[in-house]
């Protein structure tokens, strides 16, 4: 796939969790193509496209670890989210991404039918851009709450926050 489709993905699934993680996820979903020339540039091993980069178990793991067990303000599950959603989308392509380090055989979803820059590409990556796009209406806008622009007058005047919070928060837009 092309990086703008998995720019989309990445950060229009992670908009609906949590709108200020999506710079994070967005460096995420191109992780696995970068990954390929460091890798080679530090240990000097050639690194094919689509290989060690590109595990659907390392990026799924390092996840698990990241919700399980450890994380800072969710900003290492949003860089494997995005690495995740990466070999996802690239494992519904032709070639597909390798299961694990001891799979022989490349994992596919959907059948693998997609190419990548054609039209198929486009229409599911902005098809879940817009499923996202409903998703993010439906969730961040019941109850007037939206991910930016806090009313924080609104919330002091209403007692939801006291005075210190609305002044260390008063010239916050995010």
């Amino acid at each position: 796939m092309k990086w703008i489709n998995h720019l989309a993905i990445a950060g229009a699934t992670t908009a609906i969790i949590n709108p200020m993680l999506v710079p994070i996820a967005l460096l995420g979903s191109t992780a696995p193509d970068w990954l390929e020339p460091v890798i080679k540039a530090t240990t000097g091993n050639d690194v094919k496209h689509r290989g060690v980069t590109h595990y659907v178990v390392v990026w799924a793991a390092a996840l698990a670890f990241a919700l399980l067990l450890w994380d800072f303000h969710g900003l290492l599950a949003a860089f494997c989210w995005g690495g995740l959603t990466h070999v996802l989308a690239d494992s519904m392509t032709v070639t597909g991404v390798p299961f694990s380090p001891n799979s022989d055989r490349r994992f596919h979803l959907f059948g693998g039918r997609l190419r990548t820059g054609e039209s198929g590409e486009y229409a599911v990556a902005w098809g879940i851009v817009a499923i996202c796009a409903v998703g993010m209406q439906l969730v961040h806008t019941s109850g007037n709450w939206y991910p930016f622009f806090y009313d924080w007058p609104g919330l002091y005047e209403q007692g939801i926050i006291d005075g210190k919070e609305w002044k260390d928060n008063r010239f916050r837009f995010f």
